[in-house]
């Protein structure tokens, strides 16, 4: 299994149930045993562990939401964004006027990552359990993305969703894209893989069975026998 992802393009990834798609995440982000190379912009990071891959820039979501349920959605937010905003104890203690300044430079970085992907100032304060899924699904995504990242692992961001939901998580991939973020998705929604990816990648039985285009995937007789259905 082999697979990459340019700065600025949309990777998807399909294949049946079981196929090995999530292992695939956390085998890249070190989160299994393994073997084979990780490289991100050009550097061997095959040996770092997940959090040093995190801080690089190389970061996933998961299938379920994982939030801290307690805080609001501000402060999840900051809380993503804790390696770029950070006081050390020390100077926290002696120096508290620069430990107010740097939260409150974390508060309104926080406010602006969730304005700047949809999600309205109002709900900034509620807790994670207290908004639609659909907006827990766009959370979720955002909180991986963070301060900025250079490869995002995204897994099965639609489940659960549709409608609206839906066309607000395509426009939000799109912005990744924009961002130059390199975005990798899982996803069984073929409309909206179909409709958003540049390229995709299928997996059946842990192996590659084909790459290409939407268009190249939806001719391919391989997919169309084993994924797709004829029909499609």
């Amino acid at each position: 299994m082999s697979w990459h992802v340019d700065a600025g393009e949309i990777l998807g990834i399909i294949g049946p149930n079981g196929a090995g798609k999530s292992s695939c995440f956390a085998a890249v982000t070190n989160a299994v045993s393994r073997s084979g190379e990780v490289w991100l912009d050009g550097e061997r990071v095959t040996g770092l562990p997940t959090h040093r891959l995190a801080q690089r820039g190389l970061r996933r979501t998961f299938q379920q939401n994982a939030f801290f349920g307690e805080l609001s959605l501000l402060e999840n937010a900051m809380a993503a964004m804790l390696h770029e905003h950070s006081t050390p104890l020390g100077r926290s203690i002696l120096l508290p006027w620069q430990e107010a300044a740097v939260r409150r430079r974390a508060q309104a970085a926080a406010a602006a990552l969730l304005t700047s992907f949809g999600i309205a100032p109002d709900d900034h304060g509620k807790r994670p359990g207290d908004i639609a899924y659909g907006t827990q699904r766009l959370l979720s995504v955002v909180l991986s993305y963070g301060a900025g990242a250079r490869a995002l692992l995204i897994d099965e961001p639609a489940a659960g969703t549709g409608g609206g939901d839906m066309k607000r998580l395509a426009d939000l991939l799109v912005d990744l894209r924009r961002r130059q973020v390199g975005v990798v998705v899982i996803e069984h929604h073929m409309d909206l893989i179909m409709a958003i990816a540049d390229r995709i990648v299928v997996i059946d039985q842990g192996r590659k069975l084909a790459e290409g285009t939407p268009a190249e995937i939806q001719r391919n007789e391989a997919v169309l026998e084993a994924y797709l259905g004829r029909a499609a």
